[in-house]
């Protein structure tokens, strides 16, 4: 996709730097734009126990949880890689957005059909197999990434009710992908040129009737952009009956519901 020129000379050149480096904005550094701070031990505090083993190489989580009908702590082990790009890695957003999962009633995914978008390891998708067996979750990200859901899905077992398939931005919806009921990004908001692919891929998948948890790190004013192409076909609110919430906005985290505008 071809990038075009702006007026403003210093997005001119942040987009001159994300054609060489896609990723660059997912790093915890400072941007030329926004500041971006090291997380803070708040958000550390609430984030899943973390632990990484030498022997097998794998990052496990803790997740803890007052549900009774959950397993206390509800563990999840990743194979991690950078070497596919960011996908392969466990970001902030990402475990944001799973422990709001770890922390709802359960029953909010029973019998639903559940799609993880830009995935990478899966996580966000494989807390939601494992909160809720009577559910189908697919967890989807370009061909680079397969591998290491597919090899993450098997580590923890989830294979009954957790798949995994190709699915990228902007292209048609695959046959093989059912109409979710519900909808999960994490940390998709990084590539300006992914931005109008990203937005078709959710207004193709989803309804007026689709719950879509969509978690966002602020990282540079021309994410706004992205903003101004999602408003064209849907709404959004912030997730208010998350207790964490105060703590990662301090962050530049945001989660929210999107709603798909009626045509």
């Amino acid at each position: 996709m071809q990038l075009q020129t702006h007026a403003i000379p210093e997005l001119a050149a942040e987009e001159e730097l994300d054609s060489k480096n896609p990723l660059r904005h997912l790093m915890d550094v400072e941007d030329s734009l926004v500041a971006v701070r090291e997380p803070s031990f708040q958000l550390l505090a609430f984030l899943p126990a973390q632990s990484h083993s030498v022997e097998d190489g794998l990052l496990r989580l803790s997740f803890s949880c007052d549900q009774n009908q959950v397993p206390r702590p509800l563990n999840i082990s990743l194979a991690v890689d950078a070497s596919p790009g960011c996908g392969g890695i466990a970001w902030p957003a990402g475990q944001i957005l799973a422990t709001y999962l770890v922390q709802r009633d359960p029953g909010y995914l029973r019998d639903k059909n559940i799609l993880e978008l830009g995935a990478g390891t899966g996580l966000v998708g494989l807390v939601a197999g494992e909160l809720e067996a009577n559910c189908k979750v697919i967890i989807t990200d370009q061909a680079p990434l397969l591998p290491i859901m597919q090899k993450n899905v098997a580590i923890n077992k989830l294979g009954s009710n957790v798949t995994v398939a190709e699915l990228d931005w902007g292209s048609p919806i695959p046959t093989g992908i059912p109409k979710p009921d519900i909808i999960l990004a994490a940390d998709c908001v990084y590539f300006e040129p992914a931005f109008p692919l990203l937005v078709k891929t959710l207004d193709d998948l989803a309804d007026t009737n689709t719950e879509i948890l969509f978690c966002y790190k602020k990282r540079r004013k021309a994410d706004k952009r992205f903003f101004s192409m999602l408003k064209r076909k849907f709404s959004w609110k912030e997730v208010m009956d998350d207790p964490n919430r105060e703590i990662y906005m301090k962050e530049a985290i945001t989660l929210m519901r999107l709603f798909k505008r009626q045509t």
